[in-house]
């Protein structure tokens, strides 16, 4: 039920898009599939703990994880002195994400590794559309409100309209955190069906903000009705607040999307985001996705890590394995 014929869509950069997973259309709301639920925070903080502890990817099986690691990053750049320049620094990087000596070193010169999108403010979709034209690297921009999303749903919907219109293959909304905190599921199922609708063919990813939400009983929940919703994604953070993506929270998020998967066939996947800024933590990531959703998450379509700097670490660590030393991180800029 979760696959089908791939689906080509052209985009504004001239190539298509190809999305290999059936779209999550969303089910009815039904309170009862979620508030049964309770989250016991001690048991998923042992859980998370073992996970850099059971196993260690060292040699050419960490070569090969962290050039995975780097097709799912959302290359993102979201900050408040953004200019046209650094959008298309960060697109040149996004298709040329690790230098080419390296590659050829690896025996991988030849595997077009790039990044899995380009996250930008809206106002910057149309210099990423014109740096990333004749490739495939889908364009996200945040929108609703990006980060607090406090503004009338009239408002959220037509800033998604916007950024479709103007190029984006992929949305990032954010939800009303206040009816996470009173339990208003039936109108935060309302909010997101909406936001799901005003995207068209752009692919949401809908962020719950985690580290504003005081319990993991309602992370469980939040990710429920998203999903319930029509959410194509689920990601942890904004990246904005004092606690971003955690590997607990994590946890919580992912057995939700496994649950949910079991139930409707529907393939949701998953993007931790904020702090995220060395390879050693995606690798974590990577072997958490590996161990409760198993290898099929294991790509874009599925899984993406919302970052800027994790991937100059990375790109260190690919030339220690290639060379034996380590460089300073000033010759792996960007971003």
């Amino acid at each position: 039920m979760a696959k089908t014929k791939s689906k080509t869509k052209k985009t504004s950069a001239s190539k298509p898009v190809v999305h290999a997973i059936k779209r999550n259309d969303g089910i009815p709301f039904d309170a009862e599939l979620f508030e049964g639920i309770h989250i016991n925070r001690s048991a998923v903080e042992r859980r998370a703990a073992t996970l850099g502890k059971r196993r260690s990817v060292k040699k050419q099986w960490q070569a090969a994880w962290l050039l995975k690691a780097i097709t799912c990053i959302d290359l993102t750049t979201l900050a408040g002195d953004d200019t046209p320049g650094n959008v298309y620094r960060l697109c040149a990087k996004a298709k040329s994400p690790v230098r080419q000596d390296l590659l050829a070193k690896m025996g991988m010169q030849d595997e077009k590794i790039q990044t899995g999108a380009v996250c930008v403010y809206h106002n910057f979709i149309a210099d990423a559309v014109t740096a990333l034209q004749g490739t495939n690297i889908p364009i996200a921009a945040v929108s609703t409100g990006f980060p607090a999303g406090n503004i009338p749903i009239e408002e959220r919907l037509h800033q998604i309209e916007l950024s479709v219109a103007a190029g984006a293959k992929e949305i990032d909304i954010v939800i009303s955190r206040d009816l996470v905190l009173q339990s208003n599921w039936k109108q935060l199922y309302k909010e997101v069906a909406a936001c799901r609708k005003a995207c068209g063919e752009a692919h949401m990813k809908t962020i719950l903000a985690t580290g504003e939400i005081p319990t993991f009983t309602k992370v469980a929940k939040a990710s429920w009705v998203s999903m319930m919703a029509g959410s194509d994604f689920i990601k942890t953070s904004t990246g904005k607040e004092s606690v971003n993506a955690t590997i607990p929270v994590s946890l919580v998020m992912i057995r939700a999307i496994r649950a949910y998967h079991e139930l409707t066939g529907y393939k949701v996947g998953f993007k931790p985001a904020g702090g995220i800024r060395n390879a050693k933590q995606a690798l974590n990531w990577l072997i958490l996705i590996k161990e409760e959703l198993g290898d099929e998450w294991l790509n874009p379509d599925l899984f993406r890590f919302g970052a800027s700097s994790l991937l100059g670490d990375i790109e260190r660590q690919l030339e220690h394995f290639v060379t034996g030393r380590y460089s300073a991180s000033f010759r792996h800029p960007m971003a």
